[in-house]
């Protein structure tokens, strides 16, 4: 089992690994809440789960939910989620991910694995 110095140090590197993604003119700039937003709807996102517009409005905790539409608006504007209607309710929009929002996890979870190798590009 890794010493906690160890552990420290993996993620310390990914940290800085991430950093360097997140300067990329690929991706765009994301203050605190949208990231937090995009963490929160990726991690239910990768447990095969559908998301609504108004349940994304309600997975912050810490955000009220006029300030989550609101970054939800953001991201979409950025090109990292979409909106997609539902095929029998129009009224009902879920929250989609896109390629750009796709490769960004891609490029996170390269930094995580090579943190982990304890290699640095």
């Amino acid at each position: 089992m890794p010493k906690t110095e160890n552990l420290s140090q993996t993620y310390l590197r990914f940290l800085n690994l991430a950093n360097a993604i997140r300067s990329l003119p690929l991706f765009p700039a994301l203050d605190a809440v949208e990231e937090r937003v995009l963490n929160v709807l990726a991690a239910t996102w990768a447990t095969g789960a559908k998301l609504t517009v108004l349940e994304a409005m309600q997975l912050q905790v810490d955000s009220s939910a006029t300030t989550v539409r609101r970054r939800l608006q953001t991201l979409r504007q950025k090109g990292l989620i979409e909106f997609q209607p539902d095929q029998t309710d129009s009224r009902i929009k879920y929250v989609m991910p896109t390629a750009v929002a796709q490769n960004y996890f891609s490029k996170l979870g390269r930094c995580l694995d090579m943190a982990a190798r304890g290699r640095l590009p």
